[in-house]
């Protein structure tokens, strides 16, 4: 049994991958910075929660749908985000949400013709924006659940899977 088939959450297999995801942040710190000035909170919230759905970090998942009541993120929307439905998502945010599991689902290679449509339909800044805001979630989610991989290795299986992970690693059709 291979290591995705026993954990079955994307995380940071080596040190590598971690330093290069934080070495982005570093040197894309003006975006970061433009985040807060070109995104809403609830947008950066809807933002976070998409991807958070695809990497499916408990960590995250837990803080976030807490956070974004409090930036005016309805709980039925946050179900339906985190259920990677977009049906009564703010028309404006929608190609950006859906580029977001795009993002998330390709592991943060998305295709270049997404990417074109996202900087067509938000402009070079805030496009970049949208992209700071995916990679730092990026990075809070592999950070998380490579924390719960390492709890499942030492435990044995006992600690650290989430209930979903439990039901793949026993269905495997599924």
């Amino acid at each position: 049994m291979n290591r995705t088939t026993a954990f079955p959450r994307r995380f940071y297999t080596d040190l590598h991958p971690f330093l290069e995801d934080v070495a982005w942040l570093v040197r894309h710190r003006a975006q970061l910075h433009l985040v807060r000035t070109l995104l809403t909170p609830a947008f950066r919230e809807r933002l976070m929660l998409a991807v958070t759905a695809v990497n499916r970090c408990r960590y995250c998942s837990f803080a976030h749908t807490r956070m974004a009541p409090a930036a005016g993120v309805s709980n039925a929307e946050i179900a339906r985000i985190l259920n990677q439905t977009l049906d009564d998502c703010p028309p404006d945010e929608a190609p950006a949400l859906a580029y977001a599991y795009h993002w998330a689902e390709t592991d943060a290679t998305p295709e270049a013709a997404a990417r074109e449509r996202l900087i067509c339909e938000y402009g070079i800044l805030r496009a970049g924006a949208i992209e700071a805001v995916l990679q730092m979630i990026r990075v809070g989610n592999l950070m998380g659940n490579t924390f719960d991989y390492l709890l499942f290795r030492i435990s044995g299986g006992r600690f650290g899977a989430i209930a979903d992970d439990r039901h793949e690693r026993n269905n495997p059709d599924h």
